[in-house]
């Protein structure tokens, strides 16, 4: 199921699959995506004295900020549609607070996983929460790269007696995966289940899992790329997400439950649930697989528009098209 931008040739593939250019092969460990930034990154949250840690994020922000222009341009296009055209030095800003936050964020899960330091929790509409945690089946918590999402991934675990099986990316580096794995099995002392994006046998296994009443979390705003994907509407734009969550949710009948982690301060976060989506299951697949996904995308939007700065898409989200941001018109191909 891909989107074709209209006028295009061929489809646009999104590109959010994990991938290894010629300066991360050339620089190893000490490239962004490598080992070395992983572990300074626990070892310092664990040694420094807590009332540096501000200085350290700041520090690596501006040395982030400075060297990595393909990941500024991304965030400064896909905040256009949210939030309008900036001049210059407004573009500059709203880069610098995206990446910013994010470096709070980062911290603050090491601080979580390896230090440990519990954030203070508070949520926000439990009752959508309560509305699927207390029937005894399985059930989809859907978020997105907004905020903290493995602080509601933990809250998750506390709160009931099922297994919840998370959902991560493939980092771009096996040493970094494995060590994060790692930090997150210690942290969640069996509570969790790991599975990686990439992994062909893992369509079958979450069925089982929800099959058997177990939680699945994953984050749904992001397609990979050669994967499948579904098109909807978000501030009037079109974007892509990925088909695999609602695909699932559809076989099984579980309902979708969207939830953003906000940061709200220093290792202070919201919980946001929103009301519980129930992909329908008749001869109609495409309007079936259509509606849920734009139901998403609305809660979605909705949590962009609250916190935009805590939008951590890192590559150009929107279809290409006018100027540098999305073309407001798109094919869906239901394969």
């Amino acid at each position: 199921m891909k989107a074709d931008a209209a006028g295009s040739d061929s489809p646009w593939v999104s590109p959010h699959a994990p991938e290894r250019g010629r300066l991360a092969r050339l620089l190893g460990p000490l490239h962004v995506t490598g080992i070395f930034w992983y572990r300074l990154h626990a070892w310092g949250v664990s040694h420094i004295p807590r009332w540096s840690v501000p200085i350290f994020v700041n520090l690596f922000t501006a040395f982030f900020f400075l060297t990595l222009r393909r990941i500024r341009r991304a965030l400064a296009d896909n905040l256009i549609p949210v939030l309008g055209r900036p001049g210059p030095w407004a573009a500059q800003r709203r880069i610098w607070r995206t990446m910013h936050t994010f470096a709070w964020c980062l911290t603050e899960r090491y601080e979580q996983l390896a230090a440990p330091r519990v954030p203070h929790i508070e949520i926000e509409h439990r009752e959508a929460w309560a509305s699927v945690v207390g029937t005894g089946r399985g059930f989809i918590v859907l978020t997105a790269h907004i905020g903290c999402w493995e602080v509601a991934a933990s809250v998750l675990t506390q709160q009931v007696s099922q297994r919840v099986h998370l959902v991560r990316e493939e980092e771009i580096a096996p040493e970094a995966q494995r060590f994060v794995s790692g930090l997150v099995a210690r942290h969640s002392a069996g509570r969790f289940v790991t599975h990686f994006a990439g992994d062909p046998r893992l369509g079958l296994e979450l069925k089982e899992a929800l099959a058997g009443g177990e939680i699945v979390a994953l984050q749904g705003d992001r397609p990979r790329a050669g994967g499948q994907s579904l098109c909807a509407s978000l501030f009037g734009h079109t974007l892509e997400l990925p088909a695999g969550p609602f695909v699932l949710a559809r076989l099984t009948g579980a309902p979708l439950l969207p939830a953003f982690a906000f940061r709200e301060g220093r290792l202070r976060y919201r919980i946001a649930f929103r009301d519980a989506i129930h992909v329908a299951a008749t001869a109609d697949r495409r309007h079936d697989l259509a509606r849920a996904v734009q139901a998403v995308a609305s809660d979605m939007e909705w949590a962009v528009a609250r916190s935009p700065f805590q939008w951590f898409c890192f590559r150009r989200a929107w279809s290409p098209g006018t100027g540098s941001t999305v073309s407001a018109r798109s094919r869906l191909t239901v394969g």
